[in-house]
């Protein structure tokens, strides 16, 4: 009985020590404090649209005393998540600049795990359906437009992850809709991938923001998953491919402007800049160092998902690329 007794007593301990080990590792590779929220001037609010019968939900932020005729910005969360994950996840930034700028932010909801972007590949059904997320965000657009007297002509949209590659439809099917998208850490679908049907009118601009060591969705092209292992997201180009796809479309010929920064220790900030008089622009912004995320320096991301720089500050350059596009 003794013997019994111990027998159990021992695999009762190795179990505590397995599970030990096992909350060590979630919190050193999956847990990251959330940033502290900032003081904003405005209102986060929920909302709600019916697009084709089917009600979709959204939030929205509108600082305080924002004067009519203001910019519209989207900000579309990646796989799995939602407005709550990619607000913290972006450190409460585009709130912040939103504040210092002037301009509506809406974080809108996808109508599956992922939004139904350029690939063929996802989680995009809900119960069998899948959903139209080009027509919920155009529905979504023109009525916040309308509600608070924005300014149709200066509507933007960025997206992390999965939102980035559906802001990279918007760009290709609605390039009338919106002014410039910035696509972070995201690249074209592969052709063997690619549903999307660019439309034939005038190209909208579009930046590219990837981390060279992205664990999720290669830098350099390949296949989209986690180590390899999970998450399978099918067949992707590289990120200066892609940057020259969107370039190519918008009939940008020759070299692009290069230039490069060190902004920290180990990070490499390199710009990539398509543009031509007159014509839609195209930049890459290569965050050498970089991993699977938006830098910027109000929290940290997880280390699953490789280095989190805290600079450069990625929705800064996001907000000034949509601010010097030409009215």
């Amino acid at each position: 009985m003794k013997r019994i007794l111990r027998f159990l007593l021992r695999g009762f301990l190795g179990l505590l020590a397995l599970l030990a080990v096992l909350a060590g590792l979630f919190a050193y590779f999956l847990y990251t404090p959330d940033p502290e929220l900032p003081q904003l001037s405005g209102n986060l609010s929920k909302g709600e649209i019916d697009v084709a019968g089917v009600k979709r939900g959204y939030r929205t932020y509108v600082p305080k005393d924002l004067p009519k005729g203001a910019p519209l910005v989207l900000v579309m969360h990646g796989s799995g998540e939602g407005p709550g994950r990619i607000r913290i996840g972006t450190g409460y930034a585009f709130e912040r600049l939103a504040d210092q700028h002037g301009f509506a932010l809406v974080y809108p909801k996808s109508f599956a795990s992922d939004w139904n972007d350029c690939s063929r590949i996802g989680d995009k059904e809900l119960n069998g359906v899948r959903g139209d997320d080009v027509g919920y965000l155009a529905a979504l657009v023109d009525k916040l437009v309308a509600e608070l007297s924005l300014d149709p002509a200066r509507v933007f949209a960025t997206g992390v992850s999965n939102g980035g590659s559906m802001a990279m439809r918007l760009a290709l099917e609605q390039p009338s809709r919106y002014k410039a998208v910035a696509a972070v850490v995201a690249n074209v679908p592969a052709p063997e991938n690619f549903q999307c049907q660019p439309a034939a009118q005038k190209a909208t601009s579009v930046m590219i923001m990837n981390g060279s060591e992205d664990p999720l969705v290669p830098y350099a092209g390949g296949e989209i998953s986690l180590l390899g292992l999970f998450y399978k997201g099918g067949p992707i180009v590289s990120s200066r491919a892609s940057a020259q796809y969107f370039a190519d479309w918008a009939q940008l010929t020759g070299s692009p402007q290069t230039s490069e920064q060190t902004v920290a220790e180990g990070v490499r900030v390199e710009q990539n800049l398509w543009s031509q008089g007159g014509k839609a622009e195209v930049e890459l912004v290569s965050i050498h160092g970089g991993g699977h995320g938006l830098p910027q320096p109000y929290s940290k991301r997880p280390r699953l998902l490789g280095p989190s720089p805290m600079e450069p500050n990625g929705p800064a350059m996001i907000w000034a690329f949509f601010e010097r596009q030409p009215k």
